[in-house]
């Protein structure tokens, strides 16, 4: 555990000495707080009531882009200057690297939403809350987000190069984020049924909507782990050659 916090701290602060978490967090809080309060049709004061739905709605597409641009380099970067090898030179195994860079990832967008807290104290001033439905949307977001962090070490660990890292992801994820819902809604029966337990909005609806069931977590579990060990046996194969 030692050696997975030791790469943590090592990747947030790169992300603070590049500027990177300056301007991500910047493009986030800029984003959601516009389309939350200010964007007329559909913000807050145009739904008129206290409740945080707008804000999980556009943050959760706003974090389908944010993530992918978070990750992207965190092992292309290293793969591309060489530094990847020099940590195989140090007493730490795959896995442990992938961890360690998936919790300074998931560290980073859970820094983002701690910043929008203030939105949920101005809008419980304004009216009666539900305080469940917020705390589960809240948590339905980190959710969403280890999943993508984890899809995005993935696609970074494939390439030595970031934007074909982003890319990749974002091909991964538009699949969980869009378009199984899509297939969800034409096809018949059964695959239906599938296609809608696959589409990672679903569940995300559910959770906003103050529910989070044991299927949900199951599922988000299943993907994030999933593809953390994918994203370990691509760092492995490195050394087969």
């Amino acid at each position: 555990m030692h050696a997975v916090w030791t790469i943590c701290k090592r990747e947030i602060n790169a992300f603070f000495d590049s500027l990177t978490a300056y301007v991500l967090l910047v493009i986030f809080l800029g984003l959601s707080g516009t389309f939350t309060w200010l964007f007329g049709q559909g913000d807050i004061f145009f739904v008129g009531e206290a409740s945080l739905s707008t804000f999980f709605q556009v943050s959760f597409w706003t974090l389908f882009f944010f993530i992918p641009a978070v990750t992207m380099g965190m092992v292309a970067e290293e793969r591309r200057s060489g530094t990847l090898e020099l940590l195989a030179t140090k007493p730490l195994d795959d896995l442990q690297i992938v961890a360690g860079k998936w919790l300074a990832a998931w560290g980073l967008v859970a820094i983002a939403l701690a910043f929008t807290l203030p939105y949920y104290v101005t809008v419980a001033q304004l009216g009666p809350i539900d305080h469940g439905a917020t705390l589960s949307g809240y948590i339905g977001l980190l959710l969403v987000s280890a999943v993508y962090v984890s899809i995005g070490i993935f696609a970074s660990s494939l390439t030595s190069n970031q934007i074909v890292a982003f890319l990749l992801s974002l091909f991964i994820a538009v699949f969980l984020h869009l378009l199984f819902g899509q297939m969800a809604s034409i096809l018949p029966g059964r695959v239906a049924n599938i296609a809608e337990f696959l589409d990672l909005q679903h569940h995300f609806q559910t959770m906003a909507r103050g529910v989070i069931d044991a299927a949900s977590v199951l599922y988000i579990a299943t993907i994030t782990i999933g593809a953390g060990l994918a994203a370990t046996v691509t760092l492995k194969s490195r050394r087969w050659h």
